[in-house]
C-alpha cells in the first residue's frame, strides 16, 4: 500500500485514514488502561502499527521507532497484568507506587537515552525537532514501563509527554493526532485519579490483614 504525505493542509485519503484509525485505537486504548482493562494491550498494538506509518511519513523517526518498542512492551504488559508479574501467578497485578530505586533507574535510563537519541537524530536524520522527538520518546518509554507494572506515577509521565506531544504534532501538521493527544491528556488525568483511588483500599486491606 502506497502512503503519501503532504505538509500542506490537505493529506491523501490513505494517510487520512491512517491518522483516523490511529486516533480511534489510541483513544480506546487509553480509556481501557484507565479502567485497568487488559484489552488495552491488543488495542494498543494495533494503534502502534498505525502510528509507525504515520510518524515515519511525518519525519518523526524516533516516534516511529518507538512504536516498535511499544509493541514489545505491550506483550510484556499483557503478560504482567494477567499473571501478577510472577511465574505461575494467576492473580491480577495490583496498582502500587513507584519506589525510590525505580525512580532513580528510570531517570538515569531516560537521561542517557534522550541524550543519545538527540545526537543520533541530529546527525543521522533530517529531523527538524531532534531534542523534542527524543524527549517524548524517553518519557513515553518510562511511562509505558510504569504502566506495565501498574505504577500509579506512570500517569504523571504520560501527562508530561502529552504536554509536549500536542504542540509537536501540530507543528508537524498532524492536527488530528495533536487533537487526539489533547484527549489523551484528559484521559490520563482520569486514569491517575482512578488508579490513586485503588491505593487506599488496597493499603487498608493490607493493614487489616497484618493486624488480624
Amino acid at each position: 500500500m502506497t502512503i503519501k504525505h503532504s505538509r500542506e493542509v490537505g493529506m491523501s485519503w490513505t494517510m487520512s485514514w491512517t491518522e483516523v484509525l490511529g486516533f480511534a485505537t489510541g483513544a480506546l486504548c487509553v480509556w481501557l488502561v484507565a479502567r485497568q482493562h487488559v484489552a488495552n494491550w491488543p488495542i494498543g498494538i494495533a494503534n502502534n502499527i498505525f502510528f509507525i506509518v504515520l510518524f515515519a511519513q511525518a519525519g518523526l523517526y524516533a516516534d516511529a521507532g518507538l512504536q516498535i518498542v511499544f509493541i514489545a512492551l505491550a506483550a510484556y504488559g499483557w503478560w504482567s497484568w494477567t499473571h501478577g508479574g510472577g511465574p505461575g501467578s494467576a492473580e491480577a497485578l495490583p496498582v502500587r507506587r513507584t519506589t525510590r530505586t525505580e525512580w532513580v533507574g528510570l531517570a538515569a535510563a531516560g537521561a542517557v537515552g534522550v541524550l543519545a537519541l538527540t545526537l543520533l537524530l541530529s546527525r543521522a536524520t533530517d529531523s527538524t525537532v531532534p531534542f523534542w522527538d527524543a524527549a517524548t520518546t524517553g518519557l513515553s518509554l518510562a511511562a509505558t514501563y510504569g504502566q506495565c507494572r501498574k505504577l500509579v506515577e506512570s500517569w504523571w509521565l504520560w501527562i508530561a509527554a502529552d504536554l509536549v506531544y500536542i504542540p509537536l504534532y501540530a507543528y508537524k501538521g498532524l492536527y488530528l493526532t495533536s487533537a487526539l493527544y489533547v484527549g489523551f491528556l484528559a484521559l490520563c488525568v482520569v486514569g491517575l485519579l482512578g488508579w490513586r483511588r485503588t491505593l487506599p483500599a488496597r493499603d487498608a486491606r493490607t493493614t487489616a490483614e497484618a493486624t488480624a
